[in-house]
């Protein structure tokens, strides 16, 4: 058995009161609604087997799925926040997607598929609230429809469950309000609180002896030049992360699942600058609940390939709302909500970058609609009435907006597949970066940390 770290043995039996001592000072322990513990500003162990950077679903799904194959090794998770996922992990649309939209045999399809499962008995196994409410991809007209059939086609060669194409009668009677001509209906879809789902994650890593440390913002990750003060034990950690405020976590292998900022997590140790991340966010409206009555299950459109995004859909929650969106727009800062949120860093960053001019130049007119339908809600409204004729301007409201971490390379495509890169020299056989985990990183988080953890034993001798 493991020795465990003082934060490791209190979290791991659920004590949410207690105070350690660090450095001359007591600091409390912060809990979460799930029960289990962080402490926000604790070094007073600071030298793990391996240092996972990044407290988002991915991240957390990884460090739990690491620490249960190797109970003997130690683990902490280090996240700049001062909670766990709180951005792609906690504003997202909360689906459970199937698998249908992905190249048959691609890992993207194949990490779907299997991570739906996944989650669902995970679901299960934690009494996590979920509703298998179905979607429909409808299609509007004739144009549409060969596409939904191949669509359809490829679902059945990924395995997706319960999948089949049903007319206009089966749409009216699975959604009363809706209207197309053909639809393909995917009874196994579902919602969920994914960030409910990645605390519980972190959980279970808590109880299996990992460590959380919050408000730790990664900002160099570099060998070591000695050992720590009073160390007997050499070099056996040579990895050193530092926070922005100084801090210093000691270790022998670094995992970053950085999500918005994967790429300057990898630049920092060394790689090269691409795929780079590019912030899009996605803005929201949501019906009133007096018109809720209009949509039960997910109503999506057919892919246009012409387009980069999937398109306008209706998302039912788990409180009982109902989503509608989003947009895709750049966003001017990579944590930026908001409309007028702004960081010259991040604007910059992506104005300067190549591969975005190429991206705008393909997709102009396509880019000027959507930021067109952003601004004005009878634009996004008029969309929307294709599918939910009754739906009036009046009955919807702005809702929230999210921020999608958007991989892209110096010719301007988007990286639609799984990305891991590592450092250069020494450092390169000690750090492994997740450098894009594409959507449905939520969906497939099991599957994927399955996947990153094969990745790591490989690289890596653990």
């Amino acid at each position: 058995m493991k020795a465990m770290c003082p934060i490791s043995r209190w979290a791991a039996i659920g004590v949410s009161d207690v105070q350690l001592t660090t450095k001359g000072s007591v600091l409390p322990n912060r809990e979460w609604g799930n029960g289990f513990v962080s402490l926000q500003k604790c070094v007073c162990c600071n030298r793990y087997d391996i240092a996972v950077v990044g407290g988002g679903i991915v991240g957390l799904a990884t460090a739990r799925e690491l620490v249960l194959r190797h109970p003997n090794l130690t683990f902490i998770v280090l996240e700049k926040e001062k909670e766990l996922a709180l951005h792609q992990s906690g504003h997202n649309s909360g689906v459970i997607h199937s698998g249908i939209y992905y190249t048959p045999g691609s890992l993207k399809a194949r990490l779907c598929v299997r991570g739906a499962s996944l989650a669902y008995a995970y679901c299960d196994s934690r009494a996590i609230p979920y509703r298998r409410c179905g979607k429909l991809i409808v299609a509007l007209d004739r144009e549409e429809v060969p596409r939904l059939k191949a669509l359809y086609e490829r679902g059945q060669k990924n395995n997706v469950k319960q999948i089949s194409l049903i007319d206009a009668r089966s749409i009216r009677e699975r959604e009363p309000y809706c209207r197309g001509i053909m639809a393909l209906d995917s009874p196994y879809t579902g919602i969920v609180d994914w960030r409910l789902v990645a605390l519980s994650y972190g959980k279970d890593f808590q109880q299996a002896g990992g460590a959380i440390i919050t408000g730790f913002e990664a900002t160099h990750i570099a060998m070591a030049a000695e050992s720590p003060a009073g160390s007997s034990e050499g070099l056996k950690y040579p990895v050193a992360v530092r926070s922005s405020t100084g801090e210093e976590v000691r270790c022998r292998f670094v995992l970053t699942c950085g999500g918005l900022y994967s790429d300057r997590l990898a630049e920092i140790s060394g790689c090269r600058a691409e795929p780079r991340i590019i912030p899009f966010r996605g803005d929201y409206l949501v019906l009133k609940p007096e018109k809720s009555y209009l949509i039960r299950g997910n109503i999506y459109p057919v892919p246009d390939p012409r387009f980069p995004f999937l398109g306008v859909h209706f998302t039912p929650r788990m409180d009982g709302s109902v989503w509608l969106g989003p947009n895709a727009v750049l966003a001017f800062k990579r944590e930026g909500y908001r409309i007028c949120d702004f960081n010259s860093n991040d604007f910059v960053d992506a104005l300067s970058f190549r591969g975005l001019h190429r991206l705008v130049m393909k997709n102009v007119t396509y880019g000027l609609g959507e930021m067109y339908r952003g601004m004005f809600i009878s634009a996004q409204v008029k969309i929307l009435q294709k599918y939910i004729p009754e739906l009036g301007h009046n009955d919807v409201v702005r809702g929230p907006s999210g921020v999608r971490a958007q991989a892209l390379d110096a010719d301007g495509n988007l990286v639609d597949d799984f990305a891991f890169d590592g450092g250069v020299d020494e450092l390169g056989r000690r750090v492994l970066h997740v450098r894009n985990a594409p959507s449905p990183a939520a969906t497939s988080s099991l599957a994927i940390a399955e996947m990153i953890a094969d990745e790591l034993e490989a690289r890596f001798t653990l």
